[in-house]
């Protein structure tokens, strides 16, 4: 018989066309997306933090405010002073001679308050008119006063590197000011400084200034009073290098701060990393390989000890990879006993229709046409239960349950066996100790569980018998059993008839009228309701058997 290769399994057509699936690589270790997503997490607020204090101005504004209102406290200082030099020139009988800052007294005021203050200090009339400059004045005739200058200060070979990092960081990024030029004209006048102008007015001045070099200057301007009255104008200066060597000072610190703290931080993210990312991929792989069915059982790493969130992850993947294996093997272990159950009707199905071939005697043939009627109604009832087997897992995990109440199901049943059993002696009676009980589930499969144990039960009672069926609760469990008068189940048989396709009937029946499902469907389905059923035997005092007990426990 020759096959069309396109339906064919291994050379199919479709096959050759269909695209190959790649497995996605994936990156493990601590560099990894969810490795570097946490670094970055983790980083980022560091330098943000490092960024803020080097490039915003605010330090560098705190100290020519400072410096500011230093110079204003000085040249406060210095007028007062120059001021009172002024009034030396009132005359004892009470005169007042005309006051002027130009003389020679108040020229060496001037030079010594600024070699005190180390403030450079220029004095001005009330026209604007340079009276005197501190930096001008030489102390002729005197002795020049040298001291010895402390040893320069040793810096640590990581503050150096790190000095010539932030000037070549510095380099790249020059600061740029937008302040006016300070005067160079070789003998200033009020003009050239506006706060002058404000000081002669009345009033301190502050003004901003830079070189040509981009070096901040600060100047203070200072009314100066004799009798309240304004004799001019007193300008201190002040370069802002001390200003830029403090900000430089700091913020070399806080660049090696946050190398410190970078390097640390970076050491706790990767630790962070390979505590989190790592076990996740770990988990990751042994999932990967139980997909791919590398090996009959694959452990998934057991990561319980840890007591977070990875940990629970771990249990639920073992717990779930078990229940998966568990039904893999109920699968297999299924489809051995279909395989099995379905052979014997075969065979006895081949043997009959070959005999009929062969033999001529029409009684015999009719006899193997009742065999082959009976092996395919056997084989129509196997194949039904055990799609009505296959399908009930796969229901009972989708379903959602719902309140049931046991006593209507119940005497729904009995009404039901009462009806059709009605020509029988047969008796089917009902007790219960409340008007409701009722538990969670679904009311189609536990009514399916209660027809199977209530057939069982039927088919096992003598012509006059009584099926019994009582429900009862306690504090945890809602009880329902079925009672039969039959001949009992043997002793080493109470867990066996569960399996599938067990079967032991009465000899009245004939055999292959029942497939050996019932009681196994049952427990799956109490099983999946949280409960269990279990089977024994009834006995009087003295120990003989009154017939089969099924003991079903519901939990409320």
């Amino acid at each position: 018989m020759n096959v069309d290769p396109k339906l064919h399994g291994g050379d199919s057509v479709l096959d050759e066309k269909k695209p190959e699936k790649r497995e996605k690589k994936v990156r493990r270790g601590p560099f990894s997306s969810l490795g570097r997503r946490i670094m970055a997490i983790n980083l980022f607020s560091v330098v943000f933090l490092a960024g803020g204090v080097l490039y915003l101005d605010q330090f560098r504004d705190g100290l020519i405010e400072a410096r500011f209102q230093a110079l204003t406290t000085n040249g406060r200082m210095i007028a007062g002073a120059l001021g009172e030099a002024a009034l030396q020139e009132v005359s004892l009988d009470g005169q007042v001679q005309y006051l002027t800052l130009d003389s020679l007294p108040i020229k060496r005021v001037l030079r010594r308050l600024s070699i005190v203050t180390n403030t450079p200090g220029l004095l001005f009339d009330r026209e604007g008119v340079l009276i005197a400059d501190s930096r001008r004045l030489i102390s002729a005739g005197r002795n020049i006063v040298s001291e010895e200058l402390p040893p320069p200060e040793v810096k640590s070979p990581v503050r150096l590197f790190f000095e010539e990092l932030y000037d070549g960081w510095e380099k790249l990024f020059p600061a740029k000011y937008d302040y006016p030029l300070f005067p160079t004209n070789p003998i200033p006048s009020g003009a050239d400084f506006q706060e002058i102008g404000t000081a002669i007015n009345g009033d301190n001045g502050r003004m901003t200034r830079q070189t040509y070099n981009g070096e901040l200057v600060l100047s203070v301007s200072v009314p100066v009073q004799g009798f309240k009255h304004i004799l001019g104008g007193l300008l201190l200066t002040e370069s802002g290098n001390s200003i830029d060597e403090s900000v430089r000072s700091a913020q070399v610190t806080t660049l090696i701060v946050f190398a410190v703290t970078l390097v640390i931080t970076l050491l706790l993210s990767l630790f962070l990393a390979r505590t989190i990312a790592a076990p996740i991929h770990m988990l990751a792989e042994a999932a990967d390989k139980v997909r791919r069915g590398i090996g009959r059982r694959m452990v998934i790493p057991d990561f319980s000890e840890r007591k977070d969130e990875i940990g629970d992850l771990s249990v639920s993947l073992r717990s779930m990879t078990t229940a998966l294996y568990d039904r893999l093997d109920a699968i297999e272990a299924f489809a051995a006993d279909v395989s099995h159950e379905l052979k014997n009707p075969l065979t006895s199905l081949g043997t009959a229709v070959q005999a009929f071939e062969r033999v001529k005697d029409e009684k015999i043939r009719e006899k193997l046409r009742a065999v082959i009627a009976s092996d395919v109604k056997r084989l129509d009832r196997l194949i039904t239960d055990i799609s009505a087997a296959s399908r009930l897992d796969a229901e009972l995990s989708r379903a959602e349950g719902e309140p049931v109440d046991l006593i209507k199901l119940v005497e729904g049943v009995l009404d039901g066996y009462r009806t059709t059993q009605m020509f029988t002696a047969i008796s089917f009676d009902f007790k219960r100790t409340k008007d409701a009980v009722k538990v969670t589930g679904l009311p189609g499969r536990l009514g399916q569980v209660l027809r199977n144990l209530i057939d069982n039960a039927v088919s096992f009672s003598p012509e006059d018998g009584q099926v019994l069926v009582r429900l009862k609760e306690d504090e945890k469990f809602v009880i329902l059993s079925v009672e039969d008068e039959g001949p009992g189940i043997p002793e080493n048989k109470l867990d066996a008839i569960f399996s599938r396709f067990y079967t032991e009937r009465p000899k009245a029946e004939g055999f292959g009228r029942h497939s050996g499902l019932g009681l196994s469907i049952s427990r799956l389905v109490v099983d999946a309701h949280g409960g269990t059923i279990t089977a024994q035997n009834r006995t009087d005092e003295a120990g003989n058997i009154l017939g089969a007990m099924f003991l079903i426990k519901l939990p409320k």
